[in-house]
């Protein structure tokens, strides 16, 4: 058997959202609450993972975060996305995508910074590419139950230097 045989092949798929994004939106709050900064998402060579860094302001808070997409989930059969804070926060999702839509889930300890009074077990992302490629919209749903879901953030990107 070759080294080569028996390893996965570089996903393509998780290429399209690389780029720096200009990053605006808010969280569903009484008043809704601001989210303005930068994310870049990079190939790291080689092709395997995505390296996902975090630049914004949640209201007056700053986050800083990395994130590395690409590890295998034989849960959901796409992606693990792993991910640490200015904080010291690490969060786990579960990635999959279907053509340009991005489907990330996890537990209620994703996007602290986000969170308000409402009782969080569950968040989920639907982040869909525009057609052109030079925009993405991000719709972020909570669930204290894992069952009913409530909108959380709606946010929205746009391609940058």
């Amino acid at each position: 058997m070759s080294e080569d045989e028996g390893r996965k092949l570089p996903d393509s798929r998780l290429h399209t959202i690389a780029g720096r994004w200009h990053t605006s939106g808010h969280v569903i709050d009484e008043p809704a609450i601001p989210v303005a900064g930068t994310d870049t998402y990079e190939v790291l060579p080689g092709g395997y993972f995505l390296v996902h860094h975090v630049d914004v302001t949640v209201g007056d808070k700053p986050v800083r975060a990395i994130e590395i997409i690409g590890e295998p989930d034989a849960v959901s059969g796409g992606f693990l996305a792993q991910s640490f804070d200015n904080d010291g926060n690490t969060e786990l999702m579960h990635v999959t995508i279907d053509d340009h839509v991005f489907h990330f889930t996890g537990g209620a300890e994703v996007a602290s910074a986000a969170q308000t009074d409402a009782s969080t077990a569950r968040i989920r992302s639907t982040l869909t590419i525009a057609e052109d490629g030079q925009s993405m919209s991000a719709l972020w749903e909570r669930s204290e139950d894992g069952s009913n879901w409530q909108r959380w953030m709606d946010i929205s990107f746009r391609r940058g230097d």
